[in-house]
């Protein structure tokens, strides 16, 4: 089925989206630009991969409500489904991550806030990781899952 296929790909776009950001382009910001210039970029590199993000999650949540609804109809299933609750997941990391924690570490930076910058990257970097767990399991079931 098409629709699978269109699911599939767009899940798996994203995932690469974040594996790349995730593990070669910001590590290899770091190591060849000085350390406020990487973390500039980075930033608008993620800021990127959140709106990306949200779009691709809407379109994947359409989807997989569809394909639920899809499955329901033949009495194969309910509404509510693990690979919607995948997007769902995913969906939350990205706006959690990035539109909450991000202006948080902005303040973090010039020392206003009750957080450490630290202590907020590192609960973005661990939304950011989970996020691309999730992902992971999303393209996994959707590729292994028959179309018919």
């Amino acid at each position: 089925m098409l629709l699978c296929r269109i699911r599939t790909l767009l899940a798996a776009l994203w995932l690469g989206l974040v594996v790349t950001l995730g593990a070669a382009v910001t590590p290899t910001l770091f190591a060849m630009l000085e350390r406020t210039e990487a973390g500039r970029i980075a930033g608008q590199l993620f800021r990127i991969e959140a709106h990306a993000g949200l779009g691709l999650a809407v379109a994947l949540f359409l989807i997989e409500r569809r394909l639920a609804s899809l499955r329901m109809a033949a009495g194969r299933g309910s509404v509510m489904s693990l690979n919607l609750l995948l997007v769902l997941g995913a969906l939350f990391c990205t706006v959690l991550g990035f539109f909450a924690l991000q202006p948080m570490m902005e303040a973090a930076r010039l020392g206003q806030g009750s957080f450490s910058f630290g202590a907020l990257h590192g609960a973005s970097s661990t939304l950011f990781l989970v996020k691309g767990l999730l992902l992971l399991g999303l393209v996994w079931r959707a590729a292994g899952e028959s179309p018919a």
